[in-house]
Order: C-alpha cells, then sequence, then structure tokens
C-alpha cells in the first residue's frame, strides 16, 4: 500500500491502512498530518495547538494498537483532530463543530473509533479502568485499553480517583501522561513542580540512556537486555534514585519520560509496552502548538485562535455581530479589579481558566489575591468557602458547564453555612461550536433548587457590572451571576456602580396586548421583537426579571393580574428553569393565562453557531416573534 507517488495522507482512510506503512515512513505521514490541520483550522476554527502536539503520538498509537477493537481515550478530546481525520472523517473535516457538522470532541455515535464521549477534563482514567475491567469480566486477555491525559488535566481530582482505584484491581490498563506543561493556559501546581523534577532527574536519565544506547549496538543478549530493561525499569530507576515515584506509589509502573515527537521511538516503546501486564504509563514529553511556530510561542493564544492566516500567524479577530463591543468576560475582568480596588476583602478564584474568564487581568494586578486552583472544580468552590469563613469575598469563576462538577460543594461547603460566595457563571446558555459538553444549559434550574442562594442572569453588560457591585455588598450570602459567552451590545460600559434591589425585575417597555418576561440574555432578542410589534400596531409589555430566585413577585402580580397572554425566554432549559418559577406562581395564584415557555427544550443540543442554534431551539428574535403571533391567533 505505501507509495512514493502523492500524499501519503491521501491513502489513509482508516487505521488498518495506516498499519500497512513502515515504519520509516510515519514521519512523513505526520508531516502531511500536521500540514492537513493547520490548513483546516486555520479556514474553519477549532482547538489548534493541543492536536498539533499530539500527532505523532496519535499516529503511533492507531500503528500499534488494533483500534477500534483496542480502546483509545481521549481525556477532554481537545487533541482529537489527528485521531479524528485518520479514523475515516477526513473528508469531512472541514464540517469539524459546523451545525449538522462533525463534533469537536471525540463522540461515541460518531465514530466507532471514539472509544468515549469526552469535552470535560479527568475523565478518561476512570472511563478506561471500567472499560479495561469489563474486557476481564468478559474474557478479552487480548484487549488493550489506553488512556491519554495531559498534565493539565491530571491536576483534576477525579484522575487520582482513577489512579488509586486502578493500582489495586492490576488491569492491563495503559496511561498515557502527555506532559507539556500546558492546560488551555500553563499548569500549575505541585503535580506540575514534580513532572518537571521527574524530567530532569539528570542522574536516572543519562545513565538510562547511555546503558540503553550501549546496549543497542549489542547482537542477541544486547537487545534481549533492552526488552528485559524496558519491563523492569521501575525497580532500576527506584535503586538508582533511591526515592519513590508518584505514580508507583499508586501501583503503576512508570515509564519514561521520552520524547513524544519521535513517532518511530514513540512506535517501538508502544510496541514493547503491549506485553507488559498490570497498570502502566507512559510519561511523555510534548510541545503545545508543534510545528507551527506562531502556536508554539504563545501557546495559550493559540489554544483555539479563531481563524488565522497561516502564512503570517496574524489572527484575524473577533467575528462578533456587534463590532467593538466587549466581550462579557472582558467585563467581569476589568469589573472585579475595580471592585477589589475599592474592597480589600475581593480576591478572585478559578479552576485553569485564568485567560477564559478574564480573571488573568487581576492576576497581573493583583497576584497575592488571585489565584489559579488548576482543573479543579469542587477544589475552587470549598477553596472559596474556607476563604468567605474567614472574612474575605471570593468570586469564584467558573464555566457554568463546568460548575456541574462542583455541585456539592455548592450545596454543603457554601449554601449550607450562608457563606457569601460570588459565584460568575461564564458560558452561560448556548455557547455554540462547543456543542453539547459545553453548553451551560442547566445552571439556572440547578442554582434556583438551592436554599439561600441568589440567582441572577444580567441582559447585558451594564447590568454585569452592577450585580457584580451588588453580590459583594454586605450580607448577600451565596450569590449567582450568569452571563454569555460572547460580546454584549454597549461600546461605554464602564458607567458607575448601581445597587440593584435584590429579587426586583425591571419594565423595558410598557404594552396591553400581551407581555414578554426574559431573563438574561434573551433580553436583547425580546426587545427587538417588540420594535417590531409596535411597528405593527401590537404594544408588548416587556419585563427583564435579572433575578430567578428570589424572582419578582411583584411584577409577576402585576403582569398576571393585567394580561391573559404570557411569554417567558430563558437562555436554559426550560426544566426547572425561569418558565418554570413562572408557570409555578401561576398555579399557585389564582390567576387565569396562557403562558408559552420558551428556551432550551429538553434534549442535548450539538453543535453550531450561537444564532443557529438560537433559531433551532425557537428563542431568537424571529422564534419569539413567531411564538407572540401564536399566541396572539389563539
Amino acid at each position: 500500500m505505501e507509495t512514493g507517488i502523492g500524499k501519503l495522507l491521501d491513502t489513509i482512510n482508516n487505521p488498518p491502512d495506516l498499519r500497512e506503512l513502515s515504519l520509516e515512513a510515519l514521519p512523513g505521514l505526520c508531516t502531511e498530518l500536521r500540514e492537513f490541520i493547520i490548513d483546516a483550522v486555520s479556514e474553519n476554527p477549532g482547538h489548534f495547538g493541543a492536536s498539533l502536539g499530539v500527532v505523532e503520538l496519535t499516529v503511533a498509537l492507531h500503528y500499534v494498537l488494533n483500534t477500534p477493537y483496542d480502546q483509545l481515550i481521549w481525556d477532554v478530546g481537545h487533541q482529537a483532530y489527528a485521531h479524528k481525520i485518520i479514523t475515516g472523517r477526513r473528508n469531512v473535516f472541514h464540517t469539524n463543530r459546523k451545525y449538522n457538522g462533525i463534533s469537536g470532541f471525540p463522540k461515541i455515535t460518531e465514530s466507532e473509533y471514539d472509544s468515549f464521549g469526552v469535552g470535560h477534563s479527568s475523565t478518561s482514567i476512570s472511563a478506561a479502568l471500567g472499560m479495561a475491567l469489563a474486557s476481564k469480566l468478559k474474557n478479552e486477555p487480548d484487549r488493550k485499553i489506553v488512556a491519554v491525559i495531559g498534565d493539565g488535566a491530571m491536576t483534576g481530582g477525579m484522575a487520582f480517583e482513577g489512579l488509586n482505584h486502578a493500582g489495586v484491581e492490576k488491569s492491563n490498563l495503559l496511561v498515557i501522561l502527555n506532559d507539556n506543561n500546558m492546560a488551555i493556559d500553563p499548569s500549575v501546581g505541585g503535580f506540575s513542580q514534580y513532572l518537571l523534577n521527574i524530567s530532569k532527574s539528570q542522574t536516572y536519565n543519562r545513565l538510562k540512556t547511555d546503558v540503553w544506547d550501549g546496549l543497542g549496538k549489542m547482537d542477541g543478549i544486547g537487545h534481549k537486555t533492552r526488552r528485559f530493561l524496558q519491563k523492569n525499569q521501575h525497580a532500576l530507576k527506584n535503586f538508582l534514585l533511591k526515592q519513590n515515584n508518584l505514580f508507583e506509589a499508586f501501583n503503576f509502573r512508570y515509564f519514561g519520560p521520552v520524547d513524544g515527537h519521535d513517532v518511530i521511538y514513540l512506535a517501538k516503546v508502544l510496541e514493547d509496552l503491549k506485553d507488559i501486564p498490570g497498570p502502566k504509563i507512559l510519561h511523555i514529553k510534548t510541545k503545545k502548538g508543534k510545528g507551527f511556530k506562531h502556536a508554539e510561542q504563545n501557546q495559550t493564544q493559540w489554544h483555539a485562535p479563531g481563524k488565522f492566516d497561516k502564512n503570517t500567524g496574524e489572527i484575524l479577530g473577533c467575528e462578533c455581530a456587534i463590532e467593538k463591543a466587549p466581550k462579557f468576560q472582558n467585563v467581569f475582568g476589568e469589573t472585579i479589579v475595580e471592585l477589589a480596588e475599592q474592597n480589600e476583602k475581593i480576591v478572585g478564584i478559578t479552576p485553569a481558566m485564568p485567560s477564559g474568564c478574564s480573571l488573568n487581568v487581576m492576576m497581573e494586578k493583583m497576584p497575592e489575591r488571585s489565584f489559579d486552583v488548576g482543573i479543579a472544580e469542587q477544589h475552587a468552590v470549598t477553596f472559596s468557602a474556607g476563604l468567605a469563613k474567614q472574612g474575605l469575598l471570593p468570586f469564584c469563576n467558573i464555566y457554568s458547564t463546568f460548575m456541574q462538577r462542583a455541585y456539592d460543594q455548592v450545596i454543603h461547603d457554601v449554601a449550607i453555612q450562608n457563606l457569601q460566595v460570588v459565584f460568575c457563571l461564564d458560558r452561560g446558555g448556548l455557547v455554540g461550536e462547543d456543542g453539547a459538553t459545553h453548553h451551560g444549559a442547566f445552571d439556572l434550574a440547578y442554582m434556583r433548587n438551592i436554599p439561600n442562594m441568589i440567582v441572577s442572569s444580567p441582559m447585558d453588560e451594564v447590568e454585569l457590572r452592577n450585580l457584580m457591585y451588588t453580590a459583594q455588598l454586605e450580607g448577600m450570602g451565596p450569590f449567582s451571576i450568569r452571563y454569555p459567552r460572547g460580546c454584549g451590545i454597549y461600546r461605554d460600559w464602564k458607567k458607575p456602580f448601581e445597587k440593584l434591589e435584590v429579587g426586583k425585575g425591571r419594565m423595558l417597555s410598557e404594552g396591553k396586548e400581551m407581555a414578554i418576561l426574559t431573563i438574561g440574555k434573551p433580553g436583547i432578542f425580546a426587545q427587538r421583537v417588540v420594535k417590531k410589534l409596535k411597528k405593527e400596531g401590537i404594544e408588548a409589555a416587556h419585563y427583564d426579571m435579572r433575578f430567578l430566585k428570589p424572582i419578582d413577585e411583584g411584577i409577576l402580580h402585576q403582569v398576571f393580574a393585567a394580561h391573559t397572554k404570557i411569554i417567558t425566554v430563558e437562555d436554559g432549559t426550560i426544566k426547572g428553569g425561569f418558565g418554570s418559577a413562572v408557570a409555578e406562581f401561576l398555579t399557585g395564584n389564582k390567576y387565569s393565562a396562557k403562558l408559552k415557555v420558551l428556551g432550551i427544550p429538553d434534549r442535548f443540543i450539538e453543535q453550531g453557531t450561537p444564532e443557529e442554534l438560537y433559531k433551532e431551539c425557537g428563542y431568537d428574535a424571529k422564534g419569539i416573534y413567531s411564538a407572540v403571533k401564536e399566541l396572539l391567533e389563539t
């Protein structure tokens, strides 16, 4: 199958094709694969640096393993583009992350080669262990199970829970630790330093290299001894270093670190590891963004850069429909610094997303009062609770979808103790191309259920500032502020702070024929609809509720007393959210009205632009307009 004419990548439609190549052909294939990713992502934005960093690892794994029978689990999935391209999706890769296209993450319904669906970090070891033990119970001793996890994802507590269990089960599990000292931002914490210490252990690595190279020059016994040392290098290492190895303390056999960009050597190491029983960890060193100079030099910016010029490296900028309006996360980043300058109790916390949520602004100006705790949402919340217990005022910024991972901590450690922690939930609602694993669909509903919790959502960036100001005032208790991804509507948003009355909304438009109640960003869509209706001679009232809990019962009494036709709109699940709260109020009082609830339906929404997804769910401006007309005609 190997050919010297044309591109190697064009001949690879699936891993069996890859396995027909000679070992010596793999570097050339890696070069073509890297060029393919650069070409594709420059035109169709996605996660860039992570996938470039594992090109050689991806090729080596599929070359050595018998996938899909052997199971390959990618942690998070940011790095899975090369995997997708060589597992039958090269010709549709231009649809990556697009509406009705392929997912940007591994997804079990998309390909038999996607062994486990991922999108959140630190899940791979637990899932792989479950698969390995299932294979054991099903008497499949030849099936190999491999988890690939980055050093950033390894900081998540769940990864260590998986290691702790896997070490005592003695299953044939291989964990590959892809160590590039990066998550989205640089990796932080003691574990990051520990990996650096392993990598720089000169005594062991120098002796290992000398012995290994020397044995390679010997025929017969040399190669046999190499294989013996490969199988027993953990014992040799402990003898040489006279120190414990963290992974071996978990009963894993540790191998490495090795060069993750030497595809031939990686393939040979993986071939050797196939026959070694029990839990094993292979530590590889890679560079995020490998092969694209700009991505290597600025790894955070090039994690997901948007469209860019592949020749010059120029990032072509935000495609926001409202030019020069700020992003909500940037408003948060600048506002928390303003507030912290006024209130010395304020501290900022993020679980490994300082640039994404813009806490990096505070980290640069007030490093002693801002904390990146690593990919550890549960810890972030309870850490915040500890700070609050001692009189500080933590702003804990976590993406809505990731806050799901710390729900018990919100209840047990914050709400029950009624501690004043401000939860700033970035990326609330439908976030777009990242799809179902990243939509912030559930926070309004799950926060609303918690006693002592104030639940709010700003319609625009001025309201975001005012909610942040209000939340840090004395005696507020647990306070949740959720806001969407992307740009707002005001260029001039730096206005003086205004204290908002908790539980009070605002009327934006008067009207007699019907009423629209909104919370959060959909209020912008409703305003457009109200203006259009007015041109048609239809007067619709519009209320921006601001608070879901406590909800403004004064407005609700006013609305239901004056109107018999009401629409609620939210950028969250309609099950248990804002519309449900209004429906509960309606059934609990003696009003008679027709209520239409718009929001995210009771199903998982796939990827697409936010505008495409708002339309699909029926609460963009056109959807609200259609619902109004339908309700008025009944």
